[in-house]
């Protein structure tokens, strides 16, 4: 599993558009026996930037295997162009993994960004893996805040189409985008992500990712 890691912003828009072209907004996974929580996150002072995955098993939700890993940090923070910045540590630490799992649900958007490819977009297309993008604030788009309670939902739209599921994932918490990611639908990205709420307003797969994220010296 690789990618280009592009030099320049220029370089990095182009590469969106290009793969933006091979992501799948549709299908059925098959079985998923086991999700991977993605999370990144940068460590400025070191240079770093860190992923971790935590996979649980589905849909006991019991963690079965997680991976931390770090890579030097190599492309500026530039909003829209995030996942040149952290996909290639998401990759070195899947790369750890006993078994590849059967969905990627990451802590960011999948194809509610201005150009269509957000990280968990990109990381399906570079691994061919079914993903979806569990974000927690919103990049593009247009909403109407959800209802108050656990499982209210709207529509995020950009330019005339629907392009996440806006959804109360937790009493009165701020709202989660749930969106494609690649090789999946809408439909049943919403539904494993509601499948996967406890009580807690991250997803668990996810959730459990951020904290192994933060086991790092």
């Amino acid at each position: 599993m690789s990618g280009d890691w592009p030099a320049s912003i220029e370089e990095a828009r182009a590469i969106q558009e290009q793969l933006r072209h091979q992501v799948v907004t549709a299908g059925d996974p098959g079985p998923v026996r086991r999700i991977a929580g993605v999370d990144a996150h940068v460590s400025p002072w070191a240079g770093l930037t860190w992923a971790a995955i935590a996979v649980v098993d589905f849909p006991s939700l019991e963690l079965e295997e997680s991976a931390l890993a770090a890579v030097p940090t190599r492309f500026p923070y530039v909003p829209g162009y995030l996942s040149f910045r952290e996909a290639p540590a998401v990759l070195e630490a899947l790369a750890l993994l006993r078994t590849p799992p059967d969905l990627l649900m990451v802590d960011g958007h999948g194809i509610a960004h201005p150009r269509g490819l957000g990280i968990a977009s990109h990381l399906g297309v570079l691994t061919g893996l079914p993903s979806i993008g569990v974000a927690k604030s919103r990049l593009v788009g247009w909403f109407e805040e959800p209802g108050p309670v656990k499982g209210d939902r709207t529509a995020l739209t950009h330019r005339g189409a629907t392009i996440a599921t806006v959804l109360r994932s937790r009493e009165r918490a701020r709202p989660l985008f749930v969106s494609t990611g690649h090789r999946i639908s809408a439909e049943l990205a919403l539904e494993l992500v509601l499948a996967t709420l406890t009580r807690y307003r991250l997803p668990e797969p996810t959730r459990l990712a951020d904290r192994v994220s933060r086991m790092h010296p």
